[in-house]
């Protein structure tokens, strides 16, 4: 499959995070092992407006440098210390916007992706394992071996080893949208319907 361009990302930050939807995030690993898994639900951030966003008025640190960077970069920060979280920054290089990736479904070797979360294959895993495999932004970066190490990473470039492919995009009647999960904190932000799911 293709793998997306920065074209795709290029662009408003919310028309990409419904448009990641059933798009495969690779995941190459140091061994060679490829990883993929099928994007089911995704979180739009904006700096300029968006209470919600660690850049929201434009405010630079070094944890937020990389929401600035060209689209079609990887952003990856660390939450409560313990758990990473993958986000596709969007539009223009300079404007703070990016998509979070908040759940998604094994698409191939599903077995490493499990052995990552759960230390055992696939058709082992019980029924709560099942129900929360990559149904949240951790769990999914743990599935896919994802840390602070592939913060920047270019993801219009095979040789990042994290890329996103075509994949299979649904019936736009099938996208569900409401408001983001665990931005208490953010206002009138709160409410704003920003994040989709299929």
């Amino acid at each position: 499959m293709d793998i997306l361009t920065r074209d795709f990302y290029n662009t408003d930050t919310l028309s990409v995070a419904r448009d990641l939807l059933g798009r495969d995030i690779v995941r190459v690993l140091e061994d060679g092992a490829v990883l993929r898994c099928r994007i089911t639900e995704t979180e739009a951030y904006i700096g300029r407006l968006d209470k919600a966003c660690h850049a929201y008025g434009y405010k630079r640190t070094p944890r937020t440098e990389t929401l600035f960077a060209p689209p079609g970069t990887a952003y990856i920060y660390l939450i409560y210390g313990m758990y990473h979280c993958l986000n596709l920054v969007t539009e223009e290089e300079g404007e703070p916007a990016a998509v979070l990736i908040r759940g998604a479904v094994p698409a191939a070797n599903g077995d490493i992706i499990a052995k990552n979360r759960f230390g055992c294959k696939q058709k082992e895993m019980n029924s709560y394992q099942r129900k929360n495999f990559l149904n949240g932004p951790g769990k999914l970066c743990r599935g896919l071996l994802l840390t602070r190490a592939q913060n920047g990473a270019d993801l219009t470039k095979r040789e990042s080893g994290l890329y996103v492919c075509s994949g299979s995009p649904p019936d736009p009647a099938l996208i569900k949208s409401g408001p983001r999960i665990g931005i208490d904190y953010a206002q009138e932000a709160v409410d704003f319907p920003w994040r989709f799911w299929i």
